[in-house]
């Protein structure tokens, strides 16, 4: 015996915050072999022996209709789990023994998690735990994940079943594992389900109590579920949430920044001070500083975004915004609850791209993705009034902006049209059923923590991946006397540039163009040395990441030298509706564990901005 557990559970039962409670930092995060569903291991010591979890997919049954439920099936069938703790929530009992009645035919031992007891209790419902244990044949716990104190008892539990494992009755009127026939009509099916719900009500008979019969809207939820008053509210509360993580972020990127600040002249005059190659000493003073100051600000604004987003969820308010936006983002494929993320992406893709953890299933989510892309960050539009102020008139500028809002819906639907087809195919769409949960007292120790661990995750990768791809940048644009004219960026713009002029673009605006992919912030400062020649391409990169100023007066007399109207609106169109930044795709790899959907998507929003960018620069040089 392998002391193996698994964690089997609807979406938002508990189970990842009971893994997490048990595992620690201790956790190892994958996809299952020849999935992009995500897969989370861990272990802990009790007692001084080793026990291993796995936390399954979250799926609403185990009839393998989606990629979730298919593996958590197929990995308790094989029996890869010496117990399985299902977690079911309390003060929605009924809804949620449907899995345990599916489970039952699998004749695996099990223990049963009745989580949320405080929210059950709030609501005034009252349950027989004991009995519910006698019926079922297996131990049954009365739990909150989200408090500390039960999870020793937790542990007893599990060791003891370990040892002494119980499994649970079988439901009359289903086949017990190995008996289904390989042809199943629609009467077999339905003749299950009912035998299904029948057992569920003869099990929870007598188990359950509650002074409420039915349930009623309350005058909070008649103002939020309102068709006008209801959108505003939640809209407001949404963009009023981003807010708030950015205040709750900008002390730990403020913090992070400090990093280069100490770090790169100490570096660079100790490693010249032991003669070291200025190459060398321009990746350990420059780089790496400062791609460890991205990280940092990366993980802050992780934390932040989920710490307030994980309050709204758990209060109950999420799943009412889902509900106000779902029929509006039916038509790209989208559930309502994609809604928080794509606001989230005007403030950053990154809060926008971990916002998708909400969504109900891989699809949903990868899809979801695609689409926040196609929403321009803050930092976008700190780029877009400075050049357009270059070339343009005030009003010209206005419609600038307007024309690039109007083409956020247009690529969001494209978007949706091109990838949803094979992410979220028709046949698998469907109107969102939900039961709204109760409105409850936040757990902020839990919150905190569920916040924390994600950043943390989120920095680990991020580490390996931006210092990468920092690196690649450094090789192209390094050069010895800090001339851009001796870099290699230089020759290869110059020698392309034939091609880059295809779509509008020079040289320079075509490397502003790349620089845009590493981050927005960097824009105007690559445009500053490669028109101004104020530095190399790199030292301007981080500078204007670190927001330090660039004279854009000179930047712009230097500009409209050499670069024509068109050619400026075509380099904004594509520096708008590039890939939002490498710590974004950092982030979706992350949160996907797909290379090959984060590269098509990369691939998707590369060649997009720079056909748009050739459309618009031919159409705008013909006036």
């Amino acid at each position: 015996m392998n002391n193996s557990i698994a964690l089997l559970g609807q979406p938002n039962s508990g189970k990842s915050t009971v893994f997490n409670a048990l595992t620690g930092s201790r956790q190892h995060v994958g996809n299952w072999p020849g999935k992009t569903v995500e897969k989370n291991d861990g272990f802990y010591n009790y007692k001084g022996i080793r026990y291993t979890v796995t936390d399954l997919p979250g799926s609403y049954g185990l009839s393998g209709n989606s990629d979730e439920e298919v593996i958590t099936a197929d990995f308790i069938k094989a029996g890869q789990a010496d117990l399985v703790c299902i977690l079911v929530d309390a003060s929605q009992l009924e809804r949620s023994m449907y899995m345990v009645a599916e489970f039952a035919a699998m004749d695996k031992p099990a223990v049963l998690l009745l989580n949320m007891m405080d929210v059950a209790k709030a609501q005034n419902k009252e349950i027989n735990h004991a009995l519910l244990e006698k019926r079922l044949g297996i131990p049954v716990l009365p739990f909150t994940a989200a408090e500390s104190r039960g999870y020793e008892e937790l542990k007893a539990l599990l060791a003891a079943e370990l040892e002494h494992p119980h499994r649970l009755a079988s439901v009359p009127g289903l086949p017990e594992e190995g008996e289904s026939s390989a042809k199943t009509s629609a009467d077999t099916v339905q003749a299950e389900s009912e035998a299904k719900y029948c057992w569920i009500g003869s099990v929870l008979e007598g188990v359950t109590s509650s002074e409420q019969s039915h349930y009623k809207l309350s005058k909070r939820d008649r103002r939020l579920l309102s068709p006008i008053l209801g959108k505003i509210v939640c809209f407001g509360t949404i963009v009023a949430g981003f807010l708030v993580a950015m205040i709750i972020c900008f002390p730990l990127m403020g913090l992070g920044s400090m990093i280069p600040q100490l770090l790169n002249k100490p570096i660079a005059d100790l490693l010249n001070g032991w003669h070291v190659h200025p190459w060398l000493v321009s990746i350990f003073s420059i780089i790496l500083p400062n791609t460890l100051y991205f990280c940092v600000a990366m993980s802050g604004f992780v934390f932040g975004v989920n710490l307030v987003f994980g309050y709204l969820e758990e209060i109950g308010f999420l799943a009412r915004a889902a509900y106000q936006f779902d029929s509006l983002l039916a038509g790209l494929g989208l559930q309502g609850k994609a809604i928080c993320p794509i606001l989230m992406g005007f403030g950053c893709t990154i809060g926008g791209t971990c916002g998708t953890r909400v969504m109900d299933n891989w699809g949903q989510r990868m899809l979801t993705m695609a689409v926040v892309w196609a929403v321009p960050c803050a930092s976008i539009w700190t780029i877009i009034p400075v050049i357009s102020s270059m070339f343009f008139t005030p009003w010209q500028t206005v419609l600038i902006i307007l024309g690039i809002l109007l083409y956020v819906v247009v690529l969001m639907t494209v978007v949706s049209k091109v990838f949803g087809r094979t992410l979220v195919p028709d046949n698998a769409r469907s109107g969102m059923i939900m039961e709204l949960p109760p409105y409850h007292k936040p757990h902020w120790k839990h919150i905190a923590k569920e916040a924390l661990l994600k950043a943390w995750d989120i920095f680990k990768r991020a580490l390996r991946t931006v210092t990468l791809i920092s690196l690649l940048f450094w090789v192209f644009s390094y050069s010895g006397t800090g001339n851009v004219d001796n870099s290699l960026l230089y020759k290869v713009g110059t020698t392309i540039e034939p091609v880059t002029r295809i779509f509008g673009l020079g040289w320079r605006t075509f490397m502003g163009f790349i620089s845009s992919a590493f981050a927005k912030e960097a824009v105007l400062g690559v445009l500053n040395a490669a028109f101004v020649g104020n530095g190399t391409v790199l030292d301007a990169t981080f500078r204007s990441a670190f927001n330090v100023t660039t004279d854009n007066a000179v930047l712009g007399q230097a500009m409209t030298d050499v670069v024509s109207k068109a050619e400026a609106l075509a380099f904004m169109c594509a520096c708008t509706f590039n890939i939002p930044c490498v710590m974004a795709l950092s982030t979706t790899y992350r949160e996907s564990h797909s290379l090959k959907w984060t590269a098509r998507i990369a691939a998707f929003y590369v060649c997009g901005a720079l056909l748009l960018s050739c459309i618009v620069y031919h159409i705008a040089a013909l006036f």
